[in-house]
């Protein structure tokens, strides 16, 4: 079982402290009205829904913001949102996969271009750097939730391709189609997990030192800081104490 990227454990934990919580609310909601918009209001029977607002309760979003969301979803003012992925290289080559939801796809990609020319990148073509990634369902639970022999026994059962192990906790990985069923399964046998999602998992990762790691941080902070960016992923990784200087 190999460990998971020190820089996204570092991530992982620092995103829950410091993360704007506004922002970061605005993007759940409206991840959640869009998923309540395409399927069913009801997460039961949504599978994306159900992941949406299983993100949003990891992520200490009240409630009451929850229901709103899904309600707006059924209003006749509800705002209509396309999803388009972005690819593009940042400092020293490193691959980037930017996923948005915009309600005006001109003003996105201006705003996505002028970020990489900004920081030294390169924004390519559809699929010009997806290849360097798997798409996978990836489903967290905490270490609490049991030793790595009885998370992977359970995860082999649940039909999760991989587990990886670390300080952090225990990640499971599936296939996309299978994400709902897998989790589903292992919230049976180990209860509650921490985070089921949808990532792009790299096939392999570049080691970057912290003068490096600065300058690639510079453009994904700004990206995510876009209120239209949903997600960034990078195949970028660092040393232990670079990971600290860097969540500093």
């Amino acid at each position: 079982m190999a460990g998971h990227s020190k820089w996204a454990n570092i991530q992982h934990r620092k995103g829950k402290q410091d993360a704007a919580r506004s922002k970061l609310f605005s993007k759940l909601a409206k991840e959640i009205t869009v998923a309540a918009k395409m399927g069913d209001p009801d997460p039961d029977r949504n599978a994306r829904l159900r992941l949406a607002v299983k993100e949003a309760r990891a992520n200490s979003m009240p409630k009451d913001v929850i229901d709103r969301a899904i309600r707006k979803s059924q209003g006749g003012d509800a705002d209509s949102y396309e999803e388009i992925r972005y690819e593009g290289y940042g400092p020293n080559g490193i691959a980037i996969i930017v996923e948005a939801m915009t309600d005006n796809r001109n003003r996105t990609a201006s705003n996505v271009r002028s970020y990489f020319t900004k920081y030294s990148g390169d924004l390519g073509q559809t699929n010009s750097v997806a290849f360097m990634f798997d798409r996978v369902g990836e489903v967290m639970y905490p270490l609490a939730a049991g030793d790595a022999d009885t998370v992977m026994m359970a995860a082999i059962e649940a039909g999760a391709t991989d587990v990886e192990t670390d300080e952090d906790g225990h990640w499971i990985t599936c296939a996309p189609e299978d994400l709902g069923a897998v989790t589903a399964a292992l919230e049976a046998k180990l209860g509650e997990s921490e985070t089921a999602r949808l990532v792009w998992k790299p096939k392999s990762r570049t080691m970057l030192d912290l003068e490096t790691a600065e300058k690639v941080m510079k453009l994904i902070d700004a990206l995510e800081d876009d209120d239209d960016v949903q997600s960034v992923t990078h195949n970028f990784d660092v040393p232990e104490d670079v990971a600290a200087a860097l969540a500093q």
